[in-house]
């Protein structure tokens, strides 16, 4: 239903711009390619053109966009609050309104006319452009760029999305005071955080068109990255958690005396963005690769990649097949095994390649090639979730069963499953937990039940086997839930990917 509302939304807001496009004297067709109608408006409104450039920056080009917009329509005389606010937020109803109605263009003169010295209105219009884009950007729509490939091929790298936050419902922010454009760091800085903790409210997500639903691609504040060590090559790259367990033990002072360390609000950690293939209440199972919800053989995008174990009789792989049939990406380990630029060699006649079933297909009829089989990891992993090896002995392809919280939901406390829950309990839905033996105390009293206040969620990249996902921090609460990734706005790999431009994400 959101993503119906942005086309409608988007289609209003080009087709108004056609209209006030040619009675402003510029050729009407340009109104609806992307970035060339505001460097149109630019160029027009005698805007200095380092605006029409700030658009690219991620994020921040959405509140750049918008004051072109007000720009532009104060050249058609409309100087008040009220005219400012529809172009803000009804823009597909008032553009095409100021374009096929008897209002008239009125040019740059205007602008001199106007009472109040053009500095001013300049101002007026950025500071009106930045509230009004924050409300937009904290209630209604974010953009989003993909930083990785675990979503490949669905979701490609430097695609830019609209995430829908009416789909579940909008948070209220749960820390108000940041700096306006930015998620938690500073402009130009990894590590400044961008945040006042001075003012924390409680949790409270504002009526949505519908719960999250098995399967949708879902942008969610990364749960591990509640604490992370404020360094280049750690923060979500390279999680807390993971460095304290695997390479401190668990001592936490010892881990901080070396690291610089910050502790995020929940709102202000990290955004992921990973497809929700387990509900709350769904038991989920990987056997052999393959995922399972509630004991059924669950969804696989076709264009999801998965890694190949191919055996070939000796004869190496076609680099140019790899490089132009398939548009195979290699990684900088991959490259490694270039051999004089003819063919991609790995270890003897085994090769290792990140494929999806389409391209396994073709691998598969290659000449030479003998045998191509799903990888499927088979000696237990201590780095997935929850990293207790007596009791769990899981990888990322053999995982589970393992049910999710639902809110309401009770299960009994034991010694069986607490490390399933611990961080539930303790940290997402904040009591102290108290262990003693094969007793617990919770918020001071004996506790041999709990009931679980928030419905939870599973994440998996469609990459499953280059994806750091809830198999290796486990589940998603509720509260983490930014929105629905609805829209592939613009894609850009050497170049506009134009197969790509506004696709809806399936």
């Amino acid at each position: 239903m959101g993503w119906v509302l942005f086309i409608i939304g988007t289609l209003g807001w080009h087709i108004g711009m056609y209209g006030m496009f040619k009675k402003a004297g510029i050729t009407p067709w340009k109104a609806f390619i992307p970035f060339y109608n505001t460097w149109c408006i630019v160029e027009k409104c005698k805007i200095p053109k380092v605006w029409f450039w700030l658009q690219l920056i991620p994020i921040a080009g959405q509140f750049v966009t918008i004051w072109i917009t007000i720009i532009f329509v104060m050249h058609f005389g409309k100087f008040t609050v009220i005219d400012h606010a529809l172009t803000v937020f009804l823009p597909f109803i008032y553009f095409p309104y100021l374009g096929f109605s008897k209002e008239r263009y009125k040019g740059h003169e205007i602008m001199k006319l106007y009472k109040k010295p053009a500095s001013r209105e300049w101002i007026d219009a950025a500071v009106f452009a930045i509230v009004a884009a924050t409300l937009i950007r904290t209630f209604i729509f974010e953009a989003y760029v993909i930083p990785t490939g675990s979503m490949e091929r669905t979701l490609l790298v430097n695609d830019f999305l609209f995430v829908n936050k009416m789909s579940y419902g909008p948070r209220i922010p749960q820390t108000p005071l940041s700096f306006p454009f930015v998620h938690n760091t500073m402009p130009f800085s990894q590590t400044t955080p961008s945040y006042l903790t001075w003012i924390q409210l409680p949790y409270k997500r504002l009526p949505g068109f519908t719960e999250v639903k098995r399967y949708d691609v879902v942008v969610f504040n990364f749960p591990a990255g509640d604490t992370i060590i404020n360094e280049p090559g750690y923060m979500s790259e390279n999680p807390y958690y993971d460095v304290l367990r695997k390479n401190y033990g668990g001592n936490r002072d010892r881990l901080r005396s070396e690291h610089d360390i910050i502790v995020h609000p929940m709102d202000k950690t990290d955004n992921y963005i990973k497809r929700c293939v387990g509900v709350s209440g769904d038991i989920l199972q990987v056997k052999n690769g393959e995922l399972y919800i509630n004991n059924k053989k669950a969804y696989h995008p076709p264009t999801a990649m998965i890694d190949y174990k191919v055996i070939t009789d000796g004869t190496p792989l076609s680099l140019d097949f790899l490089q132009n049939e398939l548009n195979y990406q290699f990684t900088e380990e991959e490259t490694a095994y270039d051999k004089d630029g003819n063919y991609y060699t790995a270890n003897g006649n085994t090769y290792f390649l990140n494929l999806t079933p389409e391209g396994a297909e073709k691998v598969r009829h290659q000449p030479h090639v003998k045998e191509v089989t799903m990888y499927n990891e088979v000696e237990e992993n201590p780095d997935v979730f929850p990293y207790d090896t007596t009791l769990f002995h899981w990888n990322r392809d053999n995982y589970g069963p393992i049910t999710i919280p639902a809110k309401g939901a009770t299960i009994t406390l034991s010694p069986q499953n607490i490390e399933l829950y611990r961080r539930v309990i303790s940290v997402y839905e904040h009591n102290t937990l108290v262990e003693n033996g094969n007793s617990y105390t919770i918020n001071g009293k004996p506790a041999t039940t709990y009931t679980f206040k928030y419905n939870y969620y599973w994440m998996m990249g469609d990459n499953r086997h280059r994806s750091q996902d809830s198999r290796y921090w486990g589940f998603v609460p509720e509260t983490n839930i930014v929105g629905k990734a609805s829209l592939i706005w613009f894609s850009w790999d050497k170049g506009p990917r134009w197969n790509r431009i506004f696709k809806v994400i399936q």
